[in-house]
């Protein structure tokens, strides 16, 4: 699509100063409209006032919305029901939340009528992927605009010249040592010392959740209430999404809980090191898994499993949308039915311990798996079920005999 065929462009803005300079850009350079979306996803910063900053700034119209419960409710929770952890560590707090923020950017530009989206995103990063995928699912007619890939614009002091000369009205600060994502999910940090990875994350690393010397020296027992795989009280109180994973969130902040430091693979090829704050979503990781101990079939648990890395893969390549994974959430949603109970955990210098469930639903049989005498179960039965099993073993290994025997 032409520049001359762009009569309005949905951005994505936070009021910082590359996505201000990003709306007076879009303007000069595409001589068009620009409507910005500010989602307010549990991030904490200060919104006041960016309605007014981006019309002033040039924008047609701007939208401020509180999209935290849903950020919670149809992202966060799909991937806890899936245990859903990339490469073993990361929780997907950024990844999550970039399919919703397209989701309602592609909602304003059908509404109000425009061609394309813009995102801050840099060239090098996966958010530029998935704003993209998951827009392009949604609706591919609309064209993206991405200024980091076309702008000459190449340091902070060229954009800070940018806005000089263009009246915007950023406030030049200290640059940041990090470049961070926050929202209610989790904390993320890149950027200053982190790109040496042998060296300790500093201390401004520390926001959501203190280091483990700082955590009290008391541990702290606590309970969640799980209702087909989501979870709904804590303490025994019935809290919204929202409500409940900021309740986590202080909770495992002040015991340390929920720090990852990692080098992972990004999607665009290289390798990236970042530190997580993820405290109530690592509690609510944890008790979820430990609760599905009880109320899941054995084979239906290692088949959902198995599909834990793919799931994950998925959403953290910006395939939110993609046909594949909403096949598996609905595989993984129907496991999800009789994950029904509580779970009481201790939580204590960092660490999250269960140390009791319960379901109403619960297949874990005390006669069964009593060390005492029972009624129920006939030991013997056990020597022919590994007769049975090791018959392919045996079969195996007469086999390696007499090729040994050959030589």
């Amino acid at each position: 699509m032409k520049h001359e065929q762009i009569a309005k462009v949905v951005l994505a803005y936070s009021g910082g100063l590359d996505t201000s300079i990003i709306l007076k850009w879009i303007k000069k350079t595409y001589g068009c409209e620009v409507i910005t979306l500010t989602a307010d996803l549990g991030q904490e910063e200060e919104l006041d006032g960016l309605e007014e900053k981006a019309l002033n700034t040039g924008a047609s119209k701007a939208y401020v919305e509180d999209l935290q419960e849903e950020f919670v409710r149809d992202f966060v929770f799909p991937a806890l029901r899936a245990n859903a952890v990339y490469e073993g560590r990361y929780l997907l707090g950024t990844s999550l939340a970039r399919p919703l923020i397209a989701k309602r950017m592609v909602e304003i530009a059908q509404q109000e009528g425009a061609q394309a989206l813009a995102h801050g995103a840099t060239g090098k990063g996966n958010d530029q992927i998935r704003f993209e995928l998951n827009a392009m699912a949604l609706a591919p007619e609309l064209e993206t605009i991405a200024p980091w890939r076309e702008w000459d614009l190449r340091s902070r002091s060229d954009l800070v010249n940018f806005a000089e000369a263009n009246d915007i009205p950023v406030p030049v600060t200290k640059e940041k040592p990090y470049s961070s994502d926050r929202n209610l999910l989790h904390l993320s940090f890149e950027g200053g010392e982190l790109e040496d990875p042998w060296q300790e994350p500093g201390p401004h690393s520390y926001l959501l959740a203190v280091p483990v010397e700082q955590a009290p020296d008391t541990p702290e027992i606590i309970s969640i209430d799980f209702e087909a795989g989501n979870p709904v009280a804590v303490n025994g109180e019935t809290l919204s999404p929202a409500a409940l994973l900021r309740r986590l969130n202080h909770l495992g902040g002040k015991h340390g809980i929920g720090r990852v430091d990692m080098v992972e693979n990004r999607f665009i090829g290289m390798k990236s090191r970042g530190v997580y704050e993820t405290p109530g979503g690592t509690i609510l990781h944890l008790a979820h898994r430990d609760l599905e101990g009880i109320c899941l079939d054995r084979e239906a648990m290692h088949q959902r499993d198995s599909l834990i890395p793919e799931y994950a893969k998925m959403v953290y390549n910006g395939f939110w949308y993609a046909p594949e994974r909403t096949a598996l959430q609905a595989m993984v949603d129907a496991t999800q039915g009789n994950v029904t109970g509580t779970v009481r955990l201790k939580l204590y210098k960092g660490g999250v311990y269960p140390i009791g469930r319960k379901s109403p639903v619960s297949l874990y049989n005390p006669d069964l798996a009593t060390f005492e005498s029972d009624e129920v179960y006939d030991q013997a039965d056990a020597a022919g079920f590994i007769r049975l099993q090791g018959l392919r073993l045996r079969a195996a290994q007469g086999v390696a005999a007499k090729g040994q025997g050959k030589s």
